[in-house]
């Protein structure tokens, strides 16, 4: 039974909190709002300090927060400093919670746990948050309301339905219809993206670390980190450009 990787599409249960389920990928997802939050506030108390007294960690954030912001004012100009904390927020909880998912212990660490069946079996402690489309699913949904938030809020709520349905454009009527289908398809192409790429680069590593020795497998490791990195910045960098759309008056 423990001589084969586990591998599961969905999350496992793991404990309840007053009837409520915790799965192994929310807990996850728990731990790493937990030390991005500690980092949040790291920054925020360095910040305060004699700029001789800030440790190394401080410059660090620093550094890749100043980075992220050039970026993304390469889209939005200068418009980035309204925006730049959900899109760094974005990225670097992605980034986080995929990476996490390549630690050692995510996924090996095994737990009884007690099915519908009332059946013990073993399951993960953790599993990466964004190899669960529950997680990915709400950052998708987040990410596409924010966009359409922030440009209600740029543009008016007149001019923003307008970008749909003109009274004056009869064809409006099927092409507005039709933006409506993307939006909402937006939501699903984030969703299973991000899931897809993560889930299946973790269950590669675990199949590679299974049949072949530990070294063998360092590779992919390293290939996972960059495909980890790479889809967090696609998934921020398509929020930044559909808030980029959005914001525009025409």
């Amino acid at each position: 039974m423990e001589d084969k990787p586990h591998i599961s599409l969905k999350p496992e249960k793991v404990f309840e909190i007053f009837g409520f389920p915790v799965t192994n990928s929310l807990l996850a997802v728990l731990i790493v709002f937990l030390v991005f939050l500690i980092l949040n506030i790291n920054h925020f108390l360095e910040s305060k300090k004699d700029p001789k007294k800030r440790n190394n960690l401080y410059y660090i954030f620093n550094y890749i927060l100043k980075s992220l912001y050039q970026f993304f004012y390469s889209v939005l100009g200068e418009e980035t400093i309204k925006y730049f904390p959900v899109l760094a927020s974005f990225f670097l909880f992605i980034l986080m919670q995929n990476w996490f998912g390549l630690l050692p212990g995510v996924g090996s660490i095994l737990i009884k746990a007690i099915s519908h069946h009332e059946e013990q079996h073993m399951v993960p402690l953790l599993r990466g948050g964004t190899a669960d489309l529950n997680t990915t699913l709400a950052l998708g949904i987040l990410s596409v309301a924010i966009s359409n938030i922030t440009s209600i809020q740029a543009i008016g709520f007149k001019n923003y339905v307008a970008r749909f349905y003109r009274i004056k454009d009869p064809i409006s009527f099927f092409i507005g219809t039709l933006e409506i289908v993307s939006e909402f398809s937006k939501m699903i192409s984030f969703s299973f993206r991000l899931f897809g790429n993560i889930f299946a680069g973790e269950v590669l590593l675990g199949v590679i670390a299974f049949l072949l020795p530990v070294l063998a497998s360092f590779p992919f490791l390293i290939l996972e980190l960059f495909v980890g990195f790479i889809q967090a910045l696609v998934f921020t960098m398509l929020t930044c450009v559909f808030i980029s759309l959005g914001i525009k008056h025409h």
